[in-house]
């Protein structure tokens, strides 16, 4: 009988750690996802030396390993680095460096973000940090192409998000990118967060989330929308159902969503394709019909150009086996 390697995750503790930005990475990796019919990670939080470590909040966590135990992980997080202008350490730099050069997964997120810039891993390539540090972040690091709006990341091997809520959609996303959106949305879940935020969304939004039962007519509408993809949706029609102008409704949309109506939409039907792929045997006309692309060639297109994967080739690689 063979035996599946589980996928090992080294997250980064450090003096002065908040946390609650430890416990992101912990909270999403370290879900029982046996009961969801994959396998679990394995978590490693590490230091610099094993051992008694202070956080921002008074206390001390133990932690198991030193740094030894990014030799062996297939993704390293770097949670919010405690202060921007305190330079991590050699040591710490270079075992950040052993282990991208070795293939493994980098992540850092919020000011974990100056850590992979530090180490130079960010040069050349796209990154996100905490909008409020963004400025320091892009004068500090010139060769690194900040954008300063979006929620995360995704260079393939190397991942950075904004804030701490940006933290778990960055966290969620990766948990998706391995195992499918299902099981991304049912670990959301549990948390009661949003199962799905896409990382091109703005980081400073008046209302991320709607409030049930608000009787606010927006929110009604965002809800019959995401019921109702399967048909034809623009910003006019979902403006007058909720009764706005058209400028009025798409002001207010963008600031509850962070999104064009155009974006949101195709978000949220890029989402219920995936479900629909990994969760039944629909003929392909027919999830592109219910997830509202209206036919397989616009599925196909959209679907690629979001994953870098065709939707028959998602299927195949996430349904369960």
């Amino acid at each position: 009988m063979s035996h599946v390697q589980p996928h090992t995750v080294a997250i980064l503790a450090f003096e002065g750690i908040s946390p609650f930005h430890l416990s992101v990475p912990c909270m999403v990796f370290g879900d029982d996802l046996a009961r969801l019919g994959v396998p679990r990670y394995e978590l490693l939080v590490c230091a610099e030396q094993a051992g008694l470590v202070a956080t921002m909040s008074g206390f001390s966590i133990a932690v198991p390993h030193g740094l030894d135990a990014l030799e062996r992980a297939d993704t390293v997080i770097v949670p919010a680095w405690g202060d921007p202008e305190q330079a991590p350490s050699p040591a710490l730099l270079q075992a950040l460096r052993a282990a991208h050069a070795r293939g493994a997964r980098v992540v850092g997120l919020c000011l974990g973000a100056f850590v992979l810039a530090e180490a130079g891993l960010l040069d050349g390539r796209s990154a996100s940090t905490h909008w409020v540090w963004s400025e320091d972040f892009a004068r500090k690091y010139p060769k690194v192409r900040l954008d300063q709006k979006v929620l995360y990341v995704d260079e393939g091997d190397i991942l950075t998000s904004a804030g701490t809520a940006a933290a778990i959609d960055c966290c969620l996303h990766l948990l998706r990118s391995d195992h499918g959106a299902e099981v991304a949305n049912r670990v959301a879940r549990r948390m009661v967060v949003a199962p799905h935020r896409d990382g091109g969304q703005a980081q400073y939004i008046e209302q991320p989330l709607p409030k049930g039962g608000s009787g606010d007519p927006l929110d009604a509408v965002l809800a019959w929308a995401q019921a109702h993809l399967d048909q034809p949706l623009c910003l006019d029609k979902l403006a007058e159902r909720a009764a706005m102008s058209r400028r009025n409704f798409t002001r207010r949309f963008k600031a509850r969503t962070g999104a064009t109506v155009a974006q949101w939409l195709l978000n949220h039907r890029l989402a219920a394709a995936q479900r629909l792929l990994e969760t039944g045997e629909l003929a392909m006309d027919r999830v592109a019909e219910l997830a509202g692309f209206g036919s397989t060639v616009s599925l196909r297109q959209q679907f690629s150009a979001a994953f870098s994967l065709s939707p028959a080739a998602y299927r195949k690689q996430f349904r369960p086996k």
